[in-house]
């Protein structure tokens, strides 16, 4: 089976493209931006510009049988664009519904789409499950519910299969952004007053949310499903 992975070169991404080449099961081809960064000797390297662009995807797409969807403009801290929502969706709904639209077309029977626990909102004092009624309430959170209804209407289209992992914050060696912070200021030495916080959070690691993608790349329960992934504890 070969596997298309976006995103290869990210925290989640390049973790995920390791493993599945480490254990050669199947073939794996990465789309990258540039040509920076190593991958493991096995895997094809494929130079995309821009997903939402008008590069032609269908080499892109040959032969494919999987495609794994990490590539995703995440959440900004600070954002500086002048209009946060209209760049979210530009990168996260249109160039996942345009990528997941041509993969159709090529003939690819599964699309894997790494989504965003932010999808089912902020806060509350009970555990989020797929059953509970979507509420985003940041850019980032709308657009990856947009795209997600998006891959609906295509899988509903075209036959194609989706599957949806909604990832709260994920962790690993090498992790930066918001936990990277939060292990900086522990490493600090200085107490701290989490304790007294009613704001319990779910966690995955980076080594858990990899098995459990690579899992859902031919499971047959995993067709047209979403799940909520955490570490459990």
């Amino acid at each position: 089976m070969k596997v298309l992975v976006t995103g290869s070169t990210g925290f989640v991404g390049a973790r995920l493209v390791e493993v599945f080449a480490s254990r050669g099961e199947h073939t794996v081809r990465a789309a990258v931006r540039n040509d920076r960064g190593s991958l493991p000797q096995s895997v094809e390297r494929f130079r995309v510009n821009d997903l939402a662009g008008e590069q032609p995807l269908g080499e892109l797409l040959r032969e494919v049988d999987v495609v794994v969807h990490l590539a995703a403009r995440v959440h900004v801290m600070d954002d500086h664009a002048g209009d946060p929502l209209a760049e979210y969706r530009r990168v996260n709904v249109e160039a996942t519904e345009r990528l997941a639209t041509e993969a159709a077309r090529a003939g690819v029977r599964r699309f894997v789409f790494l989504s965003s626990i932010k999808v089912n909102g902020e806060g509350g004092q009970r555990s989020y499950s797929e059953r509970d009624e979507p509420a985003p309430l940041d850019p980032y959170g709308v657009s990856k519910w947009e795209a997600e209804q998006g891959l609906a209407e295509i899988a509903a289209e075209t036959g194609m299969e989706v599957v949806i992992i909604r990832s709260p914050l994920v962790y690993g060696p090498g992790v930066g952004a918001n936990f990277g912070a939060l292990i900086k200021i522990v490493e600090r030495g200085v107490p701290l007053p989490f304790g007294s916080v009613m704001n319990r959070r779910s966690f995955v690691s980076v080594f858990n949310l990899v098995d459990f993608v690579y899992l859902c790349l031919d499971h047959p329960e995993a067709a047209n499903e979403t799940f909520l992934v955490s570490d459990g504890a």
